[in-house]
């Protein structure tokens, strides 16, 4: 049940004001999911759950923005995505570029991409890189596009790096075994010289990480929202802020 627009504007004042700012997270993660479900719910097109997931996205970043966060990660699309009929996938695809074009349009906000670029399409491809070099210059937000993204993909793509960076230096295959250790394949993920994700969300009511993140997320915090990601409101990201903030982070010491 909402509530009414002038309790809720009030309420949502109040939650934001009991966030400090020392108690929130640098970076934050985000699965943007239950587009498709959002779509059926109201009888549209998956097409159109897409567009407007995409459509929040800049909303999402302005709050972020607002709350002092430093990164986000946006999981846009996955691996496993990519075996989607050739119908919405191609929508999708076509999609995901245009949000990314407006990112980069905007110049609010320094992107980053990530994932299996050599999997997308040319065109798709080329747009995602272009967008990138176009806001390396921006003092502002970082935010990290996952496109064509899984987290086991990018742990084997850090080895893969470190290896053959090792291999040009003359190292020997037998040293290297010796030798590897955790800051190596650190150094060679795709969030290189970023800090780790210390809050993750997931929308749609899913309760599970999907290969987000996989090495990064080993310390984070977990939120799992209802509402589907076309849905999500300033207040479900606050919500989300204040949890974290209540969480006792240890780390294991």
């Amino acid at each position: 049940m909402r509530l009414p627009r002038p309790v809720y504007g009030l309420y949502e004042r109040r939650l934001a004001a009991t966030l400090s700012h020392e108690s929130v997270p640098r970076h934050v993660g985000v699965i943007l999911d239950g587009n498709r479900r959002w779509a059926r719910s109201f009888g549209e097109s998956t097409a159109t759950g897409h567009r407007r997931g995409a459509d929040k996205i800049a909303e999402f970043l302005g709050w972020s923005e607002d709350q002092g966060v430093e990164v986000v990660t946006l999981w846009m699309l996955s691996t496993d995505n990519l075996s989607r009929s050739q119908e919405e996938l191609s929508a999708l695809l076509d999609i995901i570029e245009d949000a990314v074009r407006d990112l980069a349009d905007s110049g609010r906000w320094r992107l980053r991409v990530m994932g299996r670029l050599d999997l997308l399409p040319e065109r798709l491809t080329a747009a995602l890189r272009e967008a990138q070099q176009r806001t390396a210059s921006v003092d502002g937000l970082q935010v990290n596009v996952a496109i064509g993204y899984g987290g086991r993909h990018e742990i084997a793509d850090a080895v893969r790096s470190y290896l053959r960076e090792q291999a040009a230096a003359g190292a020997r295959l037998q040293d290297l075994a010796e030798n590897l250790d955790v800051e190596h394949i650190e150094e060679h993920l795709y969030t290189k010289g970023q800090p780790d994700p210390e809050l993750v969300i997931r929308t749609s009511g899913e309760q599970r990480l999907g290969g987000f993140l996989l090495w990064q997320s080993a310390h984070s915090e977990f939120y799992f929202c209802e509402a589907y990601w076309p849905d999500f409101r300033r207040v479900d990201y606050l919500r989300a802020l204040r949890a974290y903030s209540q969480r006792e982070r240890r780390l294991g010491r």
